[in-house]
């Protein structure tokens, strides 16, 4: 019985019958408002599942960029770096790099270990000598001035630019006068002393990781290669790409074409952060299992359901197959049931969680209001506000494994169902 057929006109209906007979099940009827109260539940419970789901991983992957912006506010989507005494011949390197499309622009930079004192306050820190033109073109680190401009800092003036965690250490403020200590020592009569050079403060940055705000001071190229004895060599080249997401990619075909013309090495971003975000990866998918289960507790209270459905129903389907209908058509009419269920809980779901993603930046400062919480204190945490970003793709996965394990929990019902004998079950009716 492919068609259901009117039983007073013999004319065929527009969809199988088993659909309609499905579609009448779920609703509530005389004995079965239980039955009818638990498939509610079961929607409610895939519908916050799968709301769950989108807005978590919204959320992760909003962590995620947010991250990613605020590393690569300071460091180089590659870099290369020659031996361990300093790479000679940048101005070349600079030249050849940037004669490649994929290369947006290219910057030298000096990199060494030292020690700034103030008064009593002594910290180590890794001092970067920098191009402040050329380095705004690769890193977003003029964005993040708390004080200053990276412009300030001119060849043979001294001046330096500390981490906002850094001159809070030092209690160094704008215009103070810090000592900066090169490890490698020079001879003197009485002894081998570090090499001591006096540097202004002339501006203070905040990049939001603590990682680089409390140990990162910048200074200009000339007065950093005057201080470690460089000459005209520099630690290396710093790269901003086009694409940064194939960093990788072209990190191996420069090292492949700069492998040829001398000793290089070539690095990218993901290599220099590769453990912070391979953790932040695994958080995702760890998440995104244990919301599952949330969706898959929720989906198989259809199994308990349909059960119960098909207990409450022996005496319709043994008169459906007495009237010629097939194993295959019975189980497709609780399969339709639970189906239903199942798209239901998961549609309003999807459309739960894609609006809150899309205004959890609204929500959740309004619910700190109304509430007098905060979620993210701005003293401990460095990001204080929630950021969101909704992947579709995301959206997609979410959406068909609910289905699929909706579809799933059917299976079984609808296969007792399938096996009712209509003699055995209109015995007592």
């Amino acid at each position: 019985m492919p068609w259901a057929m009117d039983s007073l006109y013999n004319t065929p209906m527009p969809l199988p019958y088993e659909f309609f007979i499905g579609l009448r099940y779920t609703r509530a009827k005389r004995r079965n408002h239980f039955i009818s109260f638990i498939s509610i539940i079961s929607m409610t419970g895939i519908a916050l599942g799968v709301a769950a789901l989108i807005v978590v991983l919204s959320v992760m992957n909003g962590f995620q960029q947010e991250l990613r912006n605020r590393i690569l506010g300071v460091v180089s989507h590659l870099q290369i770096t020659g031996g361990g005494d300093g790479l000679a011949n940048w101005q070349d390197v600079v030249k050849f790099v940037t004669g490649s499309p994929q290369v947006r622009a290219a910057a030298p930079y000096i990199m060494a270990q030292g020690m700034l004192a103030l008064d009593q306050a002594v910290q180590g820190t890794v001092i970067r000598g920098i191009l402040p033109t050329e380095e705004a073109k690769v890193a977003e680190l003029g964005e993040h001035m708390k004080i200053g401009a990276l412009t300030d800092l001119k060849a043979g003036e001294y001046g330096i630019v500390l981490g906002a965690e850094l001159a809070q250490s030092l209690a160094a403020g704008l215009g103070d006068k810090v000592v900066v200590m090169a490890p490698q020592g020079q001879f003197t009569p009485t002894g081998v002393v570090p090499r001591l050079k006096q540097f202004r403060v002339v501006g203070i940055f905040q990049v939001g990781m603590y990682e680089y705000d409390a140990a990162l001071a910048l200074v200009h190229l000339d007065d950093a290669a005057k201080l470690y004895r460089l000459g005209d060599k520099v630690s290396g080249v710093r790269l901003k790409l086009t694409d940064l997401y194939q960093a990788p990619r072209i990190a191996r075909e420069l090292a492949a074409q700069l492998t040829a013309q001398g000793r290089y090495y070539v690095s990218d971003w993901t290599e220099q952060h590769a453990n912070f975000f391979r953790a932040v990866q695994m958080e995702k998918r760890v998440m995104f299992v244990i919301l599952t289960l949330i969706v898959a507790v929720a989906a198989f209270n259809i199994v308990s359901t349909l059960v119960m459905a098909v207990t409450d129903k022996r005496a319709d389907i043994a008169i459906l197959r007495t009237l010629g209908a097939s194993p295959a058509s019975i189980m497709k009419i609780f399969m339709v049931q639970g189906a239903l269920i199942g798209v239901i809980g998961t549609l309003a779901g999807v459309l739960c969680g894609v609006l809150l993603a899309l205004n959890i930046e609204t929500v959740v400062p309004w619910i700190e209001r109304t509430f007098g919480v905060q979620f993210l204190a701005k003293d401990v945490y460095y990001i204080s506000d929630l950021p969101s970003q909704l992947q579709w793709g995301d959206v997609i996965s979410i959406t068909a494994l609910s289905l699929l394990l909706s579809l799933l929990a059917t299976l079984y019902p609808s296969w007792r169902a399938a096996g009712t004998q209509p003699a055995e079950a209109l015995r007592y009716e």
